[in-house]
């Protein structure tokens, strides 16, 4: 008789670490498998270091197959062509099915570029959502610094990333003045937010006092309630809006060199599967991060649907940070350990962030307990700590993924330590 089949689509944060979580909580009871459409793990978090030559992309990369072949789940790169979920299948891009007992989506977002004319590596923007991305905004500083402008960062309408934003635009401060070229160049930081540390989150701590402070020290101005229109080469178009929505006013920037984070969708294998997305493509999951529809679908990661935390001018989302996806994975090896034992899934994730912002001479880390507001902790702070903790915590992270553990002992200690859970009630 043959052993239940798990599928994980997406092999990033996410996919990669659920991966091993999975297969540790259902060793001899399941089979897991991993489709992703390359073989290889990007470190994303450190992708704004490598737009600055801090990091080469071999460095934040791991491959895949040996080490999910050494930990008894398979993988394929071929890629998901749509989800069948009234199916159990998953149509493969070489035309080809594979199918499931459980489905476990976590594809991350595709980026809505197009949405906006002008926007990100095919217009006029740089970006630094992918390693690759990264790499050509490297390029693109490097021609930049030879002719110094003026430049724009930051996270257009209906993004729900913005701490990259904030990290990036004080990245990009630190590196022009190792440059000795600070001063021939205006910075401007524009951003869908209400204000400034907003995050998508309402704030987290004193995260507004603290990047405003920031900004302000390091002589970058800022646009909120800002929403782009129209981005030609040298020149972004934008409007800014006021609490009732209406224009209060419009600004064209000019620009030598712009990153600007897009807004997220659902990926194509995915989108328009009824009952299983939203409109936007992102998978509905209830409290145990299981589909209200088709029960044996679970999500995890950017691509899960989470409603804004309130109204804003221009649309906000949510972001999913690290620790808060680890907490999802978390819960569903647990809840499908708990269907395979013939038992209704009881954990929930709890969702806690826990970030560090590095700006390279320093950074603000933040701890949100729940992430989406109310908190039962809310905490902020900043210093040059940060960014020695990010490094840290890169190195730590990889070695993680290529030694095949979602969350080592000393991990789990240190975190409850701290108070730090990933399931409720535990």
């Amino acid at each position: 008789m043959s052993l239940p089949q798990i599928i994980i689509l997406g092999a990033g944060l996410g996919g990669t670490i659920a991966a091993y979580e999975i297969r540790d909580a259902t060793k001899g009871k399941a089979d897991v498998t991993v489709i992703n459409d390359q073989d290889d793990y990007w470190f994303v978090p450190s992708n704004p270091w490598v737009a600055v030559r801090w990091r080469e992309p071999e460095a934040i990369k791991v491959h895949l197959p040996p080490i999910m072949k050494k930990k008894g789940i398979g993988f394929t790169s071929v890629g998901a062509q749509k989800v069948h979920p009234e199916e159990n299948r998953v149509e493969l891009c070489d035309g080809t099915s594979m199918h499931y007992d459980y489905l476990v989506i976590a594809t991350g977002p595709e980026l809505a570029f197009d949405e906006i004319e002008g926007l990100g590596p095919e217009g006029h923007t740089v970006s630094v959502c992918k390693t690759d991305h990264s790499a050509k905004a490297a390029d693109a500083f490097d021609r930049f610094c030879a002719d110094p402008k003026p430049i724009v960062v930051g996270a257009v309408q209906g993004a729900s990333c913005y701490g990259p934003a904030y990290e990036f635009a004080l990245i990009l401060d630190t590196e022009l003045k190792r440059r000795k070229i600070r001063d021939k160049v205006p910075m401007t930081f524009v951003t869908a937010e209400p204000y400034i540390g907003h995050l998508g989150l309402d704030g987290v701590g004193d995260t507004k006092s603290l990047l405003e402070s920031e900004l302000r020290n390091r002589h970058i101005k800022w646009i909120c309630n800002n929403r782009i229109t129209k981005i030609e080469d040298g020149i972004m178009h934008t409007e800014e809006l006021a609490e009732d929505g209406s224009v209060k006013a419009t600004h064209d920037l000019p620009f030598g060199y712009s990153m600007l984070l897009p807004a997220f969708r659902g990926i194509d294998a995915v989108m328009g599967v009824e009952g299983l997305v939203n409109p936007r493509g992102f998978i509905l999951a209830d409290k145990h991060q299981r589909n209200p529809n088709f029960k044996n679908v679970y999500s995890l990661g950017v691509c899960v649907a989470i409603p804004p935390v309130g109204p804003t001018p221009v649309p906000v989302g949510v972001p999913k940070t690290g620790f808060m996806i680890e907490s999802m994975v978390t819960a569903i090896a647990a809840n499908i350990k708990l269907e395979l034992s013939g038992k209704e899934p009881a954990e929930e994730a709890t969702w806690n962030a826990v970030c560090l912002a590095d700006f390279g001479d320093g950074g603000v880390a933040f701890v949100a307990q729940p992430q989406i507001p109310p908190r039962n902790l809310n905490w902020s702070s900043s210093g040059k700590w940060v960014h020695m903790a990010k490094v840290g915590f890169e190195k730590y992270f990889l070695h993680k993924v290529r030694r095949g553990k979602s969350e080592p002992f000393y991990e789990k200690l240190a975190m409850h330590a701290l108070g730090i859970r990933k399931l409720r009630f535990k």
